[in-house]
């Protein structure tokens, strides 16, 4: 049964030296595993936060979800026996469900909420500096272990433990896999590339990356529209 294994939330902190050497630094990638019911509005859930919100957040990247099934990979490459769910910064972290599986536009229930698959996660620099591991953020893109972005249609309480009800699939060939290999590795395909940006229910960040490779005749006001709504 598709799930939410544990839900973890956290407020942007400053990040001690001894977690990640350097200067300090201020993130909300820390989270706590919560096991009580949890509002989940439009920009995020109950008791969560971004410290940069340029580039974290927002309504297309209002839940961060993290397949479960890819830590036993995680421990073992990185040496790290003791890593679990939300140690990659995610609020959902879900099990039997992978990117191979779920699909950009997917319309999924989950409690009284109803979230939409909105994009791949783009793992940053924090990810890294998180662990002390330099490429760790090249590393999950490459193997395609990114997880990805909910959006919220309809707001409402979830709680660990509560099945994912797939209601809608409207790009059943966008799966999260397929759109990080055009993204990542097929960079030459124009093609693709158009189609993936035509899809309305893609993050306006993405769709905007996606034309610009394409070379689409996006008129300013879209430009302007995409940009806003990031």
């Amino acid at each position: 049964m598709v799930r939410v294994a544990s839900i973890q939330v956290g407020k942007p902190k400053e990040m001690e030296p001894e977690n990640s050497p350097g200067k300090p630094w201020r993130s909300g990638f820390v989270k706590e595993a919560v096991s009580e019911p949890l509002w989940l509005g439009t920009t995020n859930l109950e008791g969560d936060g971004q410290a940069d919100l340029d580039y974290h957040g927002g309504p297309s990247k209002a839940v961060c979800v993290y397949p479960l099934a890819h830590y036993p990979y995680w421990r073992e490459t990185l040496d790290m026996p003791d890593l679990t769910g939300g140690d990659f910064g995610e609020n959902f972290t879900v099990a039997d469900l992978t990117e191979d599986e779920i699909c950009i536009g997917d319309d999924w229930t989950i409690g009284e909420a109803t979230v939409q698959v909105s994009q791949p996660r783009q793992p940053c620099w924090k990810l890294a500096r998180r662990w002390s591991i330099q490429d760790l953020a090249l590393q999950v893109q490459q193997t395609g272990r990114t997880g990805w972005y909910f959006r919220v249609l309809v707001e409402g309480y979830v709680q660990r433990g509560m099945p994912l009800k797939l209601i809608k699939r409207p790009e059943p060939n966008w799966t999260i896999a397929n759109a990080n290999r055009l993204l990542h590795h097929d960079k030459a395909n124009r093609t693709d590339a158009a189609q993936l940006a035509a899809v309305a229910s893609l993050s306006p960040s993405w769709r905007a990356t996606l034309a610009k490779r394409a070379e689409l005749n996006i008129q300013p006001n879209e430009q302007q529209r995409l940009k806003g709504n990031e």
